[in-house]
């Protein structure tokens, strides 16, 4: 593995965040497909397979690496960016929706975090993007979306992005936190990921919150977020797609009438 490449980074915003990348001479940041937002003239734009992590690696190594990334639902390639110029240059990437962004320091934290498969910004290269599977079958078959993670692997910058608040959380060693599968981020190595079963027939019927929920135990440190994507599509499907109903007919029409909906 070829050595982390030491970068700078600002982060600008609040809802609606970009982290900018500074970057020395011949230094590089990779990034995921559709993060790029700008950078200043001298730096290159490359695509690669992979994270650019195994650049010993033969064209069937190569191959091999970026293919499991296509398990956890990302591209097979991902862009590099790197300063040809002499002196100092920026990139900058993007938030995909409202949240936050995270900058995580590997070397810092044990230089290994597991992240939800959609959490992935960008990073220095050198840092490792690769696919985390769960052990335990019963994890495997209900974990939704914390089944198949990534972990990222080196000692340079990377940097997440999640949806609505999010926040940080230091689990004690034998600390228990039972948590919706969506709203995990991320996690240090040193925390044990479970799945369980909520239990009670009127909680799988009426419950709402689905019949598994994940469970994470120290020590370590867990990233929590607030709105996760799949939360936030499903709200935006279920408004597109449904007639309206509010509080009652009465009201609901009321309502709509207020807001520029003529229908009742």
């Amino acid at each position: 593995m070829i050595s982390n490449h030491e970068i700078d980074y600002r982060i600008f915003g609040e809802e609606m965040q970009y982290v900018e990348v500074e970057l020395d001479y011949n230094e590089t940041a990779i990034a995921e497909p559709g993060a790029f937002m700008m950078m200043d003239d001298g730096v290159i734009m490359e695509t690669m397979f992979g994270d650019g992590s195994h650049q010993n690696n033969s064209i069937f190594g190569k191959l091999l690496n970026a293919g499991k990334r296509v398990l956890t639902g990302e591209s097979l390639f991902m862009t590099a960016f790197t300063n040809v110029n002499q002196g100092k240059r920026r990139v900058c990437f993007a938030s995909p929706y409202p949240g936050k962004i995270i900058p995580l320091d590997l070397s810092v934290l044990n230089n290994r975090i597991i992240c939800q498969k959609d959490a992935f910004l960008c990073a220095a290269k050198g840092v490792n993007v690769g696919i985390e599977f769960q052990r335990k079958l019963g994890t495997g078959l209900f974990g939704g979306e914390g089944f198949i993670m990534q972990k990222l692997e080196g000692d340079g910058m990377a940097f997440l992005h999640a949806g609505g608040h999010v926040f940080q959380k230091n689990l004690q060693p034998g600390e228990l936190l039972k948590i919706d599968t969506g709203c995990i981020v991320g996690f240090t190595s040193g925390v044990h990921y479970d799945i369980q079963f909520v239990g009670g027939i009127k909680n799988t019927l009426f419950g709402g919150e689905g019949l598994f929920f994940a469970t994470l135990s120290g020590p370590g440190t867990v990233w929590i977020q607030t709105l996760p994507i799949s939360r936030l599509a499903g709200r935006i499907l279920q408004y597109g797609t449904t007639t309206r109903k509010e509080e009652g007919s009465l009201l609901g029409g009321i309502g709509n009438l207020l807001d520029g909906d003529g229908r009742w």
